[in-house]
């Protein structure tokens, strides 16, 4: 297992005043699309600026990869930046990863939030700095998907060091994928597709005595059973202390064999507890955690507890 205290960066805690900069790695978005983030960032008492080609359109890209790129990299060197908050997913990060300034991020460790295809980012950067992130909604907000308690949950891990606990919700699908247990470790993943997607890079964590987290969004259960297949024969799954399973949205394909049969029969076998449930992913009501920091998976109380990727 990593040793948090001697490895793992976390970046320092937003406070009322600090100005965060919004960056479009992956996909275009537009600043109505954005709007509602600012102004809740704002009523938190962030400055939010969105960078230079936040608003940039390149096909399905945000942009090319060299001014994607560089809007991270001038987030990372600028001392008057203080957070790194993700406009949306899409595809486009693992494009530009290798071209971050990971000297950059070490001698100042910045908060990066956002999930789905961040994840490739927030992978590049525990690998590059060992940097803790924060698994989270992004400034292109929706009410209706991520309402109030999805806003607080992401302000509490980003403005306060609170551990984060979330707990499993009889109601999300995945609910019933569990293997009774308990397990600490490293929280590391997110996104399943873009976990797979690291296989054969650098970007690939090594997953030994750390708690799995994945999710994804519109991938039938085939595709599901064919991501978790690879990461099986790859090895990547050997020595895991546990998984936590979020939200798998809009993963149905018409067949009998269901999203969660599929996550029960290709998690169940593992020898470690697995706890399905938790409302973090591309679902209703996400909730936001850090990764990259010390986890602790508990399928009694159904509880999944994070100590802060912020101090």
């Amino acid at each position: 297992m990593i040793n948090e205290d001697s490895t793992v960066v976390r970046p320092p805690v937003l406070r009322p005043g600090d100005t965060v900069l919004l960056v479009s790695p992956s996909g275009p978005t537009s600043p109505e699309r954005v709007a509602r983030g600012v102004e809740l960032l704002t009523g938190w008492g962030l400055r939010p600026i969105p960078a230079p080609n936040a608003y940039a359109r390149h096909g399905y890209l945000a942009g090319t990869d060299d001014l994607r790129a560089a809007d991270l990299n001038a987030a990372f060197a600028d001392p008057e930046i203080r957070g790194v908050i993700c406009t949306r997913g899409g595809y486009g990060a693992q494009r530009i990863v290798d071209a971050i300034d990971m000297a950059a991020v070490r001698r100042d460790p910045k908060v990066v939030a956002g999930f789905s295809d961040i994840t490739a980012l927030q992978l590049a950067l525990w690998r590059g700095a060992r940097l803790a992130g924060v698994h989270g909604p992004g400034a292109a907000w929706r009410d209706e998907r991520t309402p109030l308690r999805s806003a607080e949950s992401l302000h509490a891990a980003l403005m306060t060091t609170e551990p984060v606990t979330v707990e499993a919700v009889p109601t999300e699908e995945t609910f019933d994928v569990r293997v009774p247990g308990r397990a600490t470790g490293t929280l590391l993943g997110g996104n399943l597709c873009l976990l797979v997607a690291s296989i054969g890079t650098p970007d690939l964590p090594d997953l030994t005595g750390a708690v799995l987290l994945i999710e994804d969004v519109q991938e039938p259960p085939y595709k599901v059973d064919r991501m978790l297949t690879q990461l099986r024969r790859a090895g990547a799954l050997d020595g895991l202390a546990g998984v936590a399973v979020g939200q798998f949205t809009d993963c149905g394909d018409g067949w009998d064999t269901t999203i969660v049969d599929v996550l029960a029969e290709r998690l169940g076998d593992l020898g470690v507890p697995v706890l399905g449930g938790l409302p973090i992913g591309h679902g209703h009501n996400q909730l936001t955690v850090p990764v990259g920091t010390e986890a602790r998976l508990d399928t009694e109380t159904n509880t999944l507890n994070v100590t802060p990727a912020v101090q």
